[in-house]
C-alpha cells in the first residue's frame, strides 16, 4: 500500500510560513519521540532558510527512553539543540526559554549593548500533524488557546500566541507530498499522524505487529496474553497468525469462527497509540 496525504491546507501553510520568516527569531521544531526521523519533514530545512532552531522530542513519555537518549545524542552530533518533553504534563518545557535565550544570545547581547530592552522572542513552531503542537502551546501559555485533538489536521490556520518570554506562531501540521521510503508512511500511520480514513487499517496493523514481534514481543505478549512468538517474522503468515490470536482474545469472531482482522487491527492500533503496550520507539538512529 502506498501512503500519501498532502491536503490543500498544507500547501497554503508552507506559503504562509515562508512569508512570516522575516518576523521570526527562531524555530521550534516539534517531532514525535517515538519516530524522530520519520516525523521530521524533509522540506522544513529548505523552508526555514537557516533560521536558529531547537528540536523538541515530544511524547517522550510514550517512547523507549533508551532509544530517545540515542536520538538526542544523534541530533547533537548534527549540531542541533535537542531535548525531550511531554507537552501533556509539561515535563521538560522549562528548558524551552532557556535554550531559546542561549540560541539567540548574540542577538540579545547586541540589543542590550545598544541600550535596548530585548523584546519577547518570536518563535515559529512547526511539526507534522498530530505531533502535539497545540498541546505544547496551551501548556506554555497556561490556558487553552490552540485547538487540540487526537487526530491530524486540527490546526488549520496560523496564530500568534503569547507565552511569557516567547511569542509563538502556531502553524498547521505539514506533511510532504511523497514519502520516498514507504516505511516512513507506515510509521506515521501507526502513531496516528495520517488520517485513518484514507488507510488500509489491516496493512498498518500488520506493520506494527511485525515490528513489535521483532523488538517488543514481551510487551505485546503480556498485553494480549500471547504465548508463542513466531520464529520467522519475515513470514507474513506468522505475523497474521499473531493478529488473529489477538483477535480471538478480544472476541473479534465472525461467522464460521473466522477472525475479523479489520476489527482486530483497530484494537491493536488503538491500544498501541494509547500506551497500553508500554513505551516504544519505531526507529533508532544507530
Amino acid at each position: 500500500m502506498t501512503i500519501q496525504w498532502f491536503p490543500g491546507h498544507m500547501t497554503r501553510a508552507r506559503r504562509q510560513i515562508e512569508a512570516k520568516l522575516k518576523l521570526i527569531d527562531l524555530v521550534i521544531e516539534l517531532i514525535d519521540a517515538r519516530l524522530p526521523l520519520s516525523s521530521r519533514n524533509p522540506m522544513i530545512d529548505d523552508i526555514l532558510q537557516g533560521k536558529p532552531r531547537m528540536i523538541i522530542l515530544n511524547k517522550a513519555d510514550l517512547a523507549d527512553p533508551v532509544v530517545s537518549q540515542q536520538w538526542i545524542a544523534y541530533f547533537k552530533e548534527q549540531g542541533h539543540v535537542a531535548f525531550p518533553v511531554d507537552a501533556t504534563t509539561g515535563t521538560g518545557l522549562k528548558e524551552i526559554p532557556i535554550q531559546a535565550k542561549l540560541l539567540l544570545k548574540e542577538k540579545i547581547d547586541r540589543q542590550i549593548s545598544k541600550g535596548m530592552n530585548p523584546r519577547p522572542i518570536r518563535a515559529l513552531i512547526v511539526g507534522i500533524p498530530n505531533v502535539g503542537k497545540s498541546t505544547l502551546i496551551n501548556r506554555m501559555a497556561g490556558r487553552n488557546i490552540a485547538a487540540t485533538g487526537d487526530r491530524p489536521g486540527v490546526t488549520k490556520a496560523q496564530q500568534w500566541i503569547k507565552t511569557g518570554e516567547i511569542e509563538l506562531l502556531d502553524t498547521p501540521g505539514i506533511l510532504w507530498p511523497k514519502f520516498e521510503d514507504q516505511n516512513v508512511g507506515y510509521r506515521l500511520a501507526v502513531t496516528g499522524a495520517i488520517k485513518e480514513e484514507i488507510l488500509n487499517v489491516e496493512d498498518i496493523a500488520f506493520f506494527a505487529t511485525k515490528y513489535f514481534i521483532q523488538y517488543y514481543w514481551d510487551a505485546m505478549a503480556e498485553r494480549f496474553e500471547l504465548t508463542e512468538r513466531p520464529e520467522d517474522t519475515e513470514n507474513p503468515d506468522d505475523v497474521v497468525s499473531v493478529m488473529e490470536a489477538i483477535g480471538r482474545k478480544r472476541g473479534c469472531i465472525v461467522s464460521g469462527g473466522r477472525v475479523d482482522l479489520e476489527k482486530a487491527s483497530k484494537i491493536i492500533l488503538r491500544e498501541l497509540r494509547a500506551g497500553k503496550l508500554g513505551r516504544f520507539s519505531l526507529e533508532a538512529p544507530y
